[in-house]
């Protein structure tokens, strides 16, 4: 009869229709809605699409790579932190560049104009402590 019971009962949990609440920490709402998940989905993911991807300049030319992105106080990307180091990126040099300056082609970034040289004597990037 127990047995029954509780089969009883996961039968019914099972088929009642499941209710979906973001995560609530006192008053803060945690996650996000159903609308704005679409919007997340077809965003880019910065690990994934951005973060170690390589740049190139105008000519296809591989002038460093993507090593972190700034975001700002106001939650907008503003400027993509390039290594532009030596082989293998071993030697970091890494320089804040505005993202407006890039391009996307196909599924390359692009930095028109850019050289290897002209990174390595732009002044080095420094993350505040």
């Amino acid at each position: 009869m127990k047995r029954t019971v509780m089969v009883l009962l996961a039968g019914i949990a099972l088929t009642m229709p499941v209710v979906v609440q973001a995560q609530v920490a006192g008053s803060t709402l945690l996650g996000i809605s159903y609308g704005e998940l679409r919007d997340v989905t077809l965003g880019w993911s910065a690990k994934r699409q951005i973060l170690g991807h390589p740049v190139y300049n105008n000519t296809d030319e591989r002038i460093g790579a993507v090593e972190d992105i700034i975001v700002t106080t106001d939650k907008s990307v503003s400027y993509a932190i390039i290594n532009a180091g030596g082989f293998l990126a071993v030697a970091k040099h890494n320089v804040a560049i505005p993202v407006s300056q890039f391009q996307l082609n196909g599924e390359k970034l692009v930095l028109p104009g850019a050289t290897k040289d002209a990174l390595k004597a732009t002044p080095a990037f420094e993350y505040a402590n």
